[in-house]
């Protein structure tokens, strides 16, 4: 029978199989980066959280395991699941790596939210209460015995996945289904060495941002491990171009903490990546048809004309003004809109602008 933890206590420093194998892999409900054989990559089914019918979810985990000792670094793919483009980064970033010819190691988890990835949907569905969707980017560090699945899933994955085998973070998402993004990242820039990280992605936009309670990054960052967010661009699709930057910046990240050897790819220098520390929000005021007048990295001044929107007869019943300056990080791609729904996202800076980092 397996002991449970609640999130205050720490599992047993030991990689433990259950001696079971899911398609030839070796399934383990702990980890411990000290018990692998260094210069190898090593693949593992994490068990996870059991479903109602009392089997387990299972999340891949890949570790490059160096021939060196060094930073640990984790790379987090599918905490929502119609967020695709990350997995396919981390994938990409996983095949430029020579674990013999590394220092430290690289944990990748890939799609964590299991059920949400199955499904390419962004919430983790349960049958709790006749059946409700939860936010897995809201519920870190986990409890693993908390009140709901995600909770408990959360949990495990950080006492025994994360909490132990991690010194720096990236997590990796998309904006959610209906909408668009930019290549961006939340990082609480007030950390010197999260801003160093960031500075090293050749990203659109950043945004300094303390960070939201019940995320993953934040549940890092509460733990002592520096970590930030980067957003892929758009749920559902591979984005190839963004995903090519993500990597790119990823690796100047290994770079810079010499887990790999390497001159650095272009960073946020390089591409004139714009910052900001707050949001704009448009949201509809009526139902209707979004026409956006502006695009992703539009750049808009406090009046600006950003969208209208039309009621079936083709009549225009909302007109939509940004009263910010700054660029436009997020909009909505779906055309119907209900009231309320977010249109779109205006990063901006609310101590005046700021010069390009």
């Amino acid at each position: 029978m397996t002991t449970l933890l609640t999130t205050h206590q720490t599992p047993t420093a030991k990689t433990h199989y259950t001696g079971d194998t899911i398609q030839g892999i070796p399934v383990i409900r702990d980890l411990a980066i000290d018990d692998l054989e260094p210069g190898h990559q090593h693949r593992f089914f994490f068990q996870g959280v059991q479903m109602g019918s009392g089997q387990h979810w299972y999340v891949p985990i890949v570790v490059a395991k160096g021939a060196r000792a060094g930073k640990r670094v984790a790379l987090v793919a599918g905490v929502h699941g119609d967020e695709v483009s990350p997995i396919n980064a981390v994938q990409r970033i996983l095949a430029e790596l020579d674990p013999a010819q590394m220092s430290g190691a690289v944990v990748a988890a890939i799609g964590v939210s299991r059920p949400a990835v199955e499904y390419t949907q962004s919430h983790w569905p349960t049958s709790q209460g006749g059946g409700s969707l939860i936010d897995f980017n809201r519920v870190w560090p986990g409890d693993e015995i908390g009140n709901s699945a995600p909770m408990r899933h959360a949990g495990l994955l950080w006492n025994r996945l994360f909490k132990s085998n991690v010194d720096v973070a990236i997590d990796y998402h998309t904006v959610s289904t209906g909408g668009d993004f930019t290549l961006f990242i939340y990082a609480d820039l007030g950390k010197p060495e999260i801003r160093q990280m960031a500075e090293l992605f050749p990203v659109d936009q950043i945004k300094h941002d303390p960070g939201e309670p019940g995320t993953l990054e934040m549940a890092f960052v509460e733990a002592g491990i520096s970590a930030l967010t980067v957003e892929i661009g758009s749920p559902r699709i591979f984005d190839s171009l963004k995903i090519a930057l993500t990597v790119e910046g990823s690796l100047n990240v290994l770079k810079h903490y010499r887990v790999i050897d390497g001159a650095l790819g272009r960073t946020a220098k390089d591409v004139g990546t714009f910052v900001g520390n707050a949001f704009e929000t448009v949201r509809s005021t009526s139902g209707g048809f979004i026409e956006l007048l502006v695009d992703l990295k539009t750049r808009v001044t406090p009046g600006q004309k950003v969208a209208l929107q039309r009621n079936a007869f083709g009549d225009i019943v909302a007109e939509y003004h940004a009263s910010v300056a700054g660029e436009v990080a997020t909009i909505a791609r779906d055309a119907l809109s209900e009231p309320g729904s977010r249109v779109m996202q205006i990063l901006y800076d609310s101590a005046g602008p700021r010069p390009l980092i």
